[in-house]
């Protein structure tokens, strides 16, 4: 049996969230179904707030309600260090090391060629303007360990090496706590390429 229209609505909503298919939508669904009414509407009113009032940084495109965003403004950060990732919510990770204390650069994605994502399309000409202050020692990509990741890697390597600033990469390899016996022949290779004196 179908279920009420607004509720088939709610689940074909539920569905266009990433990892969600269609057991979990209806879960989703029918939780909120059962939540008191003030509980469902703070849920939709925070929703539509976080729409508002959310934007992109003038300066690193980050996410944020401030702009410009709280790290591009913070006093204690490094304007000699820079470190670029894809998204904005790659800086979390970055940040629970409390290791780097430079700015961020948003790219907002990755060049993927079969997606149809080019350079042309990213935020790097805002990078290369940033790059033209002069200040920046060294660039740390920290784009993801994938196909796109690398392919942005290089690129954005290519363009900013002759400007003679410094260009690093995450390091990767095997993850700590982990045997080498589970070590794809990718993960073997990084992690002896990326060896380092003891």
């Amino acid at each position: 049996m179908d279920f009420a229209e607004p509720v088939s609505r709610l689940v074909d909503q539920f569905k266009k969230l990433p990892g969600i298919g269609t057991k979990s939508a209806q879960r989703l669904a029918f939780f909120i179904l059962k939540m008191e009414s003030h509980d469902a509407t703070e849920l939709a009113e925070t929703i539509l707030e976080v729409k508002r009032s959310i934007r992109r940084c003038s300066i690193c495109n980050n996410l944020t309600d401030i702009d410009p965003c709280q790290f591009c403004v913070h006093p204690g950060r490094s304007d000699r260090m820079l470190c670029v990732v894809e998204e904005s919510n790659n800086i979390l990770p970055v940040e629970k090391t409390h290791e780097f204390k430079g700015r961020y650069h948003v790219l907002m994605g990755s060049i993927s060629p079969l997606k149809g994502v080019s350079p042309d399309q990213l935020a790097i000409a805002s990078l290369l303007k940033r790059l033209e202050s002069g200040s920046i020692e060294e660039v740390i990509v920290a784009t993801n360990p994938n196909v796109e990741g690398e392919t942005t890697a290089l690129y954005l390597s290519r363009l900013i090496k002759p400007l003679g600033i410094k260009v690093t990469r995450l390091a990767l390899g095997l993850p700590v706590g982990s045997d080498l016996e589970y070590a794809d022949e990718v993960t073997m290779a990084k992690a002896l390429e990326g060896r380092r004196e003891i």
